[in-house]
Order: structure tokens, then sequence, then C-alpha cells
């Protein structure tokens, strides 16, 4: 833990309360309103937080919110930053390091993702139960201390996984497991390198989360990640893909990941 982490945890606390959070909860595309349903909530901007990288993202809320949702204390990241927007995969090792810092142990990711498995369509949900690292990337590159070599035989947690999928079933809503392909972006992926993804057994892609899930089984989090489908990969119809389409997808199945999450929060309460 970063002697960094520590002095903003510290200022985090004088103004949210000593309470440590149950849950972290790292706001995808279409979900940035579920910061503004936390009760009792104090919002702090990433730029009051030194250290703290902009998110230059449109559609992301970079605020880190704490308060009650569904009776869990939370810890709610509205936005993130990409790989691709400075070229540093820890961009968000400090935002995780603050979490651990106020005593948080759980991480649920969430992101927007393009379908390659051919179950998945807009609008579905996808639960990682893996991912594969096609940047060859890794957000751990330098760190001195032997704790860098750390396990990813169960990067995402079994107990939250189950937990993940009473939650959906409770609500009536279809939640696939499948494996996760970070791309680096910005540019999407060719028809080829989709192709390729399918090839090594990925069943979507997107831009963000691998970095995040490292980083966070490095600080000893249990992590949970899930993908809202917002398009089908490249080469797999014939729909025009975008950034602009990302975001006018993702409602589609931020509303019943919202169900979901609330659901997990209230039995995790």
């Amino acid at each position: 833990m970063s002697r960094n982490a520590k002095t903003l945890a510290r200022h985090i606390r004088a103004v949210a309360g000593d309470a440590p959070p149950a849950v972290g909860l790292v706001l995808g595309s279409g979900l940035g309103h579920l910061a503004e349903m936390v009760r009792g909530g104090v919002a702090i901007d990433y730029a009051d937080l030194p250290g703290f990288p902009p998110a230059g993202v449109s559609g992301h809320n970079p605020k880190l919110v704490l308060g009650d949702l569904e009776g869990t204390r939370v810890a709610v990241f509205g936005g993130r930053a990409h790989y691709y927007e400075r070229g540093q995969s820890a961009a968000m090792r400090l935002p995780l390091d603050v979490l651990k810092a106020l005593g948080g142990q759980v991480l649920i990711l969430t992101n927007a993702a393009g379908a390659m498995h051919p179950d998945l369509y807009p609008g579905d949900l996808m639960l990682l139960s893996d991912h594969i690292n096609v940047s060859g990337l890794n957000p751990l590159v330098g760190e001195p201390a032997d704790a860098r070599f750390v396990p990813m035989t169960e990067a995402y947690d079994p107990g939250l996984r189950r937990a993940l999928h009473r939650a959906a079933g409770a609500q009536g809503i279809t939640l696939v497991e499948g494996v996760y392909a970070w791309y680096p972006g910005p540019s999407f992926e060719t028809p080829a390198e989709i192709r390729a993804f399918r090839t090594l057994g990925a069943d979507a892609v997107g831009m963000s989360t691998v970095p995040e899930v490292i980083l966070a089984r490095f600080l000893g989090l249990k992590v949970a990640a899930l993908s809202t489908i917002t398009n089908k990969a490249a080469g797999l119809s014939d729909e025009a893909i975008s950034h602009a389409h990302t975001k006018a997808m993702a409602p589609l199945g931020a509303a019943k990941l919202e169900r979901i999450l609330r659901r997990f929060l209230r039995d995790h309460g």
C-alpha cells in the first residue's frame, strides 16, 4: 500500500466517515447514474484526489462516491482510465490502492464489450469467468517486490460469481459466463483479429478491465466483472462499430445489470 494511498484514504475518511466500503464498484458505459443513487453519498471529484487519473472518455463521470446502496456500504468509481488514453496500463493502481486502504475487500468491475460468442447479442450480459490478455501489457511491470508474481488461476472469484448468478436468477435475468479478451484500443479490432481471438477461446472483447483485475489481485481484493454487450465484434454483423454506437447501446444491458448489482448488494449487505 503506497504512502499516497494512505494519505488519500485519511482525507476521504475525514469527508465521508470511517466506515469501510464492503464493495468497490467501477462503473462502465451506461451505468454512471448508479453513483447518483447512493444514499448519504459523499462525492469527491477525481481532480481533488492527487494522483487519480482523469477519466478522459465521454460517458464516464470521474467522481468517487461513498455511501450506502441497497444496504451495503460502497465505494463507487464513476470513471476509469484506459491504457489507450496515456499508454499507462497501471493508470488505475492508485484508485484501487485507495480502495484497499479504506478497508475494501471486494471489487466489482463493469464494462461495455463486443460479442464473439454466437449466443450473445446487444443488450445481453456476460459474467467474466476468465480473460485473455491479448495485448501482452501488464500493470505490474516495474514492481520490485516478489508480490508482482500474482497467481491468476481464479482471478474472477468463484464465490462472487455464484452470488451474481443468484442475483441474476432472482431478477429473472439470463447471465452467461464467458472469457473476455482485452484489446488495448483505441482503434477497434479488425475482423481478422476477431477471428484470431475466437480461435483462442474468447467470447467477448473490450478495452478495459483486465489491468484492473491484475492490480486488484495484486492488492488482495476479491474480484468479479460483468460485460454489457453493445455490439457484435468486427466482421460478425453488418452494424457499424463506433464509440457513439457503444454509448447508444450500453443502456440496453445496463438496466438489467443495475438490477443484478442492486440485488447482489442487497444480499451481500
